[in-house]
């Protein structure tokens, strides 16, 4: 009966990626996404000198079912509004924080549970936000930790106890100061900092972390249609398994929310039928 239900789930998300697909089949042949280039394991340049990660290979799977060619596009982050304004790119895909921006973009499905968090080095003594007072923090400028700790924001009070917030281009920069004792800490997307200490020794996430959030895919307000194709063809592959072969490959399986309301139909479907043939 389950696998029924998963085909018929398939089917229904291939018709309405079919259906919201109608008005770019004839125009569109790309799809322009930025991203932060050094931002891993969401989007980062491997040992081959080419573009990965997990939203950059999620992206090409939704342009391999559209037909689109992927165009991968480097932004500067503190540059993403006017890339997507522009038009030079179709989206913006790379660990994008949706919470506090909700109005300022067009969103897809949230794909993505992540949350702020404290690194340090396990040589500061460092053990829990309190003992941040008097330190260097570092932090990706326009970023969602920034704005987290920037005044109005939700740890503003903790980043008043703070001797300086440091800001920097990426976070590859923000960690060779930590490296260096330059800097106490860096404020950062939890993913990215499991990824950048799993092969180094000495560092730790502090267990508090600063909010919880989600990631989506940012288009430009009015490109609504575009939004809704991108998310039907994230649907089909929910399905069809490739959502869950990459986020075990980038592990990020516990973060991974894509699918979540689906598996819930699927359950409320499996219930009626079973109802149905008592």
């Amino acid at each position: 009966m389950k696998k029924n239900l998963v085909k018929l789930l398939a089917v229904a998300a291939v018709a309405a990626m079919t259906v919201s697909s109608v008005c770019f089949a004839e125009e569109a042949t790309t799809f322009s996404v930025g991203f932060d280039a050094e931002y891993p394991p969401y989007g980062y340049m491997d040992e081959n000198g080419e573009y990965t990660g997990f939203d950059l290979e999620l992206a090409q799977a939704v342009c391999d079912l559209e037909g689109w060619e992927l165009v991968k596009t480097p932004i500067d982050w503190d540059s993403k509004d006017m890339e997507l304004d522009s038009g030079a790119i179709d989206c913006i895909w790379s660990g994008f924080t949706i919470n506090g921006r909700e109005d300022d973009y067009a969103w897809s499905v949230p794909y993505v549970d992540n949350s702020q968090v404290i690194v340090v080095s396990d040589a500061s003594g460092v053990t829990d936000l309190a003992g941040l007072e008097g330190k260097i923090v570092g932090v990706q400028a326009a970023s969602a930790a920034l704005e987290l700790l920037s005044e109005g924001g939700d740890q503003a009070d903790l980043a008043a106890t703070f001797g300086n917030l440091q800001q920097f281009p990426d976070y590859n920069s923000a960690f060779v100061e930590l490296q260096a004792g330059s800097i106490d800490a860096i404020a950062m997307d939890v993913g990215v900092a499991n990824y950048q200490i799993k092969d180094k020794e000495g560092y730790s996430i502090l267990p508090e972390t600063l909010n919880s959030e989600q990631y989506g895919i940012g288009f430009k307000l009015g490109n609504e249609d575009l939004r809704d194709t991108v998310d039907a063809a994230l649907d089909v592959l929910v399905v069809n398994g490739t959502v869950a072969e990459l986020a075990e490959k980038y592990e990020l399986t516990d973060m991974v929310c894509l699918g979540e309301g689906m598996e819930e139909d699927l359950a409320e479907a499996e219930s009626e039928s079973e109802l149905m043939t008592e």
